[in-house]
């Protein structure tokens, strides 16, 4: 009978102790590179565990590359171990601050630094309980795919779960209508790649969500940035700059606008659709924080009928991250135009995610999680707010919901300048041209307020306004 302890049960497990012996032995130089390792009975005898317990242990180790198999010789230490730099492991000071620089400082950097630029929830913020519950429960079922592809639309069940929640907030969707990808910037890079050329000109917010820039840049198209006011893009600029430039699309966050948290009002809305309607503009909105809402505000998927509104979304905001599932609502003829560039460029999405996703969003837990986000956040952003006072900074508006706020430095001061001097501190910084196409944003930062619990974020910020 096996004596392995499964990962996910409490406590330190058997082939977990094993590797951490041999870990040991090799750190401790007990055991020198090319080292042969104690044999599977004497290594099972000294840490009282079966065979098999120390041959998955071996087996793991091996293919982690701290040690090699030797058929009929055993089990050695690897011939060289990688030597951990520490340059490469700090922050990238000298990376140049453009719409990767946030990103790449905040996924990049030890686990350690304080990161209140970043754009995601903590993780203890997460459903982690119903997520563990969700993998347990696909384990187990023997229904589950786990090796096949699957169909091009993505798994039925979650689609048809994502259709019941759009409809219910107005979007009237089938789910033949729903189509999965791999994340939310997947969705938004299959929607970009079918509706442009390069060369064809596609207006944002300015500000907008730096990855929307990063993204157009990569499809090789003109940015034209639209000033954003707190109900919405200037209207009168926005038809000038549609009269002007003729753009292909318009991309925007459909509530909570990231960066600022503005909100998107009813005259604005369908004073938006009439222009489209006018210029032949198509307009993506992306719904990522629409679950942050305590009250919800206008979709113009809703009001358009998706029409000439493409709806995307994702989960990565409120079940994981790491679960990378979005999704696309188009009307049926850009469906079988997005489902032939998916399987070109992707053969499709694996349903493994997608089903982890649906177990956790039809559990009875997800709704109360997501009341408890909502009254987190509003915490979060009172605390803030009242922690940004007495450096001086200048809440552009105060969000009705949500985890961003956008607020203006003192006069003199450059957010770029101070958030390399953050950095070298240990602390992430959300620089505001990082988010402005116009380059006109360089006395803003963005705050996650989930992310700024620790006192040590202002004292740091403090530090640096006062150079």
């Amino acid at each position: 009978m096996l004596d392995v302890v499964h990962e996910d049960e409490a406590g330190p497990t058997l082939v977990g102790r094993v590797m951490r012996a041999v870990r040991e032995l090799v750190a401790t130089r007990s055991a020198m590179p090319g080292a042969r390792l104690p044999s599977i009975r004497r290594m099972a005898e000294t840490q009282g565990v079966s065979k098999s317990t120390v041959v998955e242990a071996y087996d793991r180790l091996a293919a982690e590359g701290v040690v090699v198999s030797r058929p009929g010789s055993g089990f050695f230490v690897a011939g060289r171990m990688p030597v951990l730099r520490l340059a490469e492991a700090g922050p990238k000071l000298d990376r140049v601050i453009d719409p990767f620089w946030v990103a790449r400082q905040s996924l990049e950097t030890p686990a350690e630094v304080l990161k209140p630029g970043w754009g995601c929830l903590p993780d203890d913020w997460l459903p982690q309980e119903a997520l563990r519950r969700a993998f347990r429960a696909m384990g187990r079922d023997a229904s589950a795919n786990l090796t096949a592809y699957g169909s091009p639309l993505g798994l039925p069940a979650l689609r048809a779960h994502i259709a019941r929640s759009l409809n219910e907030r107005g979007i009237e969707v089938e789910p033949q209508a729903v189509v999965l990808a791999d994340s939310d910037s997947v969705a938004l890079d299959l929607v970009c790649r079918l509706l442009l050329r390069p060369g064809d000109t596609v207006m944002v917010d300015d500000p907008c969500y730096f990855n929307f820039q990063a993204l157009l840049r990569a499809q090789r198209v003109d940015v034209v940035g639209v000033p954003v006011t707190p109900a919405g893009p200037d209207i009168e600029r926005f038809a000038a700059l549609a009269a002007e430039h003729r753009p292909r699309l318009y991309l925007s966050n459909a509530a909570l606008q990231n960066p600022t948290g503005a909100t998107l009002s009813s005259a604005v809305a369908h004073r938006l659709l009439q222009i489209a309607e006018a210029h032949d503009l198509t307009i993506v909105e992306d719904d990522t924080f629409g679950e942050f809402e305590v009250h919800p505000t206008p979709r113009l998927a809703a009001l358009d009928g998706l029409r000439r509104v493409i709806h995307v979304g994702s989960f990565s905001k409120t079940v994981s991250a790491a679960a990378r599932v979005g999704f696309v609502a188009a009307r049926p003829d850009w469906v079988e135009e997005l489902l032939d560039l998916k399987l070109a460029t992707g053969f499709g999405n694996g349903d493994a995610n997608a089903q982890i996703v649906h177990r956790v969003l039809t559990d009875g837990a997800y709704r109360r999680s997501i009341e408890r986000l909502r009254t987190r956040l509003a915490g979060a952003m009172t605390l803030t707010l009242q922690r940004l006072k007495p450096l001086g900074l200048t809440p552009w508006i105060e969000p009705r919901a949500g985890m961003f706020l956008w607020a203006e430095l003192p006069e003199g001061l450059d957010s770029a300048v101070l958030a390399r001097r953050a950095l070298e501190r240990g602390v992430v910084l959300a620089p505001g041209n990082v988010f402005s196409v116009s380059q006109t944003a360089g006395r803003f930062l963005r705050f996650n307020v989930s992310q700024c619990a620790a006192p040590r974020i202002f004292e740091v910020l403090g530090e640096v306004m006062r150079g």
